[in-house]
């Protein structure tokens, strides 16, 4: 079940919270604090080989797990704005501010390139299209909500129409990212064989 704080915080007040990087994590949107479901079996399993399977070794892009991402227009009580922590975010490297050592800073204040969230049994299905939605209206590519239990991906691209892709149907990835992907493929990842 999704955990939700009913007293409204601003971000500044939400990214002061002590619990903030507990597992499950939480997240900002529009005022409200909602808690991430625990991942299921299943969602560890597509969460996993999808970081394999998308990471790309040309180094044009990084692929993370469960990365915050803030962002997003400043308005009264910072509704607009929002924390989350999609599934997987991958982020072309020349997007990713250094330091003076050459390391990352720890916060992330853009839109991913990409974003993929994968929906748990007991997930809102609406809270997690507005996530990816708040993403590409905010400069996200591409936008994936991969459904285990409907065998589909939900497609989102900027000014585009909503796709749903299934079986053989091939998925939409960065333009420049060599990873060629079905439906099919993602979901056949959860059949698992015993050895003996």
């Amino acid at each position: 079940m999704t955990n939700v704080l009913t007293q409204r915080l601003t971000l500044a007040e939400f990214l002061a919270q002590p619990n903030l990087e507990a597992s499950p994590a939480w997240e900002y949107v529009a005022g409200h604090i909602v808690q991430k479901p625990i991942p299921k079996f299943r969602h560890s399993i597509l969460q996993k080989r999808l970081l394999n399977a998308i990471d790309d070794p040309l180094g044009y892009y990084l692929t993370l797990p469960e990365l915050r991402c803030t962002f997003g227009d400043i308005a009264p009580q910072g509704q607009a704005q929002r924390s989350i922590v999609p599934d997987v975010v991958v982020i072309a490297l020349e997007r990713i501010q250094l330091n003076d050592l050459g390391e990352p800073e720890d916060s992330f204040t853009q839109a991913p390139d990409w974003a993929i969230a994968i929906l748990s049994p007991d997930q809102s299905t609406n809270r997690a299209i507005d996530n990816l939605l708040h993403c590409l209206n905010h400069g996200s590519q591409l936008g994936w909500l991969v459904d285990p239990q409907d065998y589909s991906v939900l497609i989102l691209n900027p000014q585009q129409e909503i796709k749903i892709c299934r079986t053989e149907q091939p998925l939409p990835v960065l333009p420049d990212l060599n990873v060629a992907l079905t439906a099919q493929d993602v979901f056949s990842w959860l059949k698992l064989t015993k050895n003996g």
